[in-house]
């Protein structure tokens, strides 16, 4: 939350111009506001109810278990040269669910009174791309068809929340803090998207 705010992309930069407008807002009312900072959110409900159903979505967890279940024909992993341990880039997953449980965390914050302010909403630690492709094939029980293309432009090499301050404010303590179990339900949805097209 400390970091100089840079964005390296258009959708960083309409992020951080929301949070602009949110504190103006603030400072000529009485609003205040808690502004999430959403890292890499996947997964679905854990009883395979509800889910992501955005057909073209570009973010991997869900493109790699449409691909696990034959609704893609691959999965693209952009760039293999980054500074990581395995060359690809490192993100911060968080399950669907304990974004939402930092939302209701978030609003019993403001009703007791805390003031505005700003929250990493992430784990803390990362998973590169090839890390996230393991899981989604040792779960799905298959590999996967995987093309290696070039990095793409304003993708970092990692993306990883500093999340002591969410815990430390709001109480929270997420409960679903595993990549295994973010793949596994992410699969579950895709497999009943495809009982259930919509």
């Amino acid at each position: 939350e400390q970091s100089p705010t840079a964005p390296i992309n258009a959708y960083g930069t309409s992020k951080l111009m929301s949070e602009w407008m949110l504190r103006d807002l603030a400072a000529a009312s009485s609003l205040r506001h808690v502004s999430l900072r959403y890292f890499n959110v996947a997964g679905s409900d854990s009883g395979g109810r509800i889910g992501q159903s955005t057909r073209e979505a570009t973010l991997l967890v869900k493109v790699a278990c449409q691909a696990a279940v034959g609704k893609r024909p691959h999965v693209s992993v952009f760039g293999t040269d980054y500074p990581t341990p395995d060359g690809t880039g490192v993100r911060d997953y968080i399950h669907v669910e304990d974004l939402a449980s930092a939302h209701l965390k978030a609003l019993d914050y403001l009703r007791a009174g805390g003031d505005s302010t700003v929250l990493n909403c992430g784990y803390g630690h990362g998973y590169s791309v090839r890390d996230v492709l393991a899981s989604v094939e040792r779960i799905a029980g298959h590999p996967l068809k995987v093309i290696e293309s070039p990095r793409r432009p304003g993708d970092p090499p990692v993306l990883v929340a500093r999340a002591d301050r969410i815990r430390s404010t709001l109480g929270w303590h997420p409960q679903l803090d595993d990549l295994d179990t973010i793949v596994r339900t992410s699969l579950l949805w895709e497999r009943h998207l495809q009982k259930e097209p919509w």
